[in-house]
């Protein structure tokens, strides 16, 4: 059985979870979150816990299973607490600025690149001097913060020698030698 998909989530208060149609609404502090669930899987709320179960140990059933409690927990998480991502610019002459959720990036191209942030996430900008520009991500969705995050990144790679390219924050980057000293 799912260990994962066994364990109850426990619901904080000023959290209220809905289901209907095969579709969870999470209702909290920060906002309102929707997820759809594979009609198999059935959900019962005791009180302050919500447990998820399924049909039979089919391996599809067994993978659903721990799936959607995990999804489900993140949408709990999400409307109490919220999520965060933070991305580094590593580079000579790398920047960023925002304007409301439009990100304008000098990542050493010919251009800038001017990156439009949906609406549900909140951007913010940190540059200080001798330190590198610090993009941050807020949201309540982590699927939607980890997605931008990632489409940030792949604007710049950090390339394996210099380690040079947008990362995320406490990312260790396997690094490279490069050429071997002449003679």
């Amino acid at each position: 059985m799912s260990r994962i998909g066994k364990k109850p989530i426990v619901i904080p208060s000023g959290v209220t979870i809905n289901t209907k149609d095969n579709v969870v609404v999470v209702k909290g502090p920060k906002g309102e979150l929707k997820q759809e669930i594979d009609r198999d899987i059935t959900i019962e709320i005791n009180g302050s816990e919500l447990l998820l179960t399924r049909p039979t140990d089919q391996i599809r059933h067994r993978a659903m299973h721990g799936l959607y409690r995990s999804l489900i927990n993140n949408l709990v998480t999400g409307v109490t607490t919220g999520y965060k991502r933070d991305l580094e610019l590593v580079g000579v002459g790398f920047k960023a600025s925002n304007i409301a959720n439009v990100l304008d990036l000098a990542l050493g191209y010919s251009h800038n690149i001017i990156f439009e942030i949906p609406k549900e996430l909140k951007v913010t900008t940190l540059t200080e001097k001798g330190k590198n520009p610090i993009i941050s991500l807020e949201g309540i969705d982590k699927q939607l913060i980890g997605q931008v995050a990632a489409k940030l990144r792949s604007l710049r790679k950090p390339e394996p020698y210099k380690g040079k390219g947008v990362k995320y924050v406490g990312e260790v980057l396997r690094r490279k030698a490069g050429k071997a000293a002449g003679k």
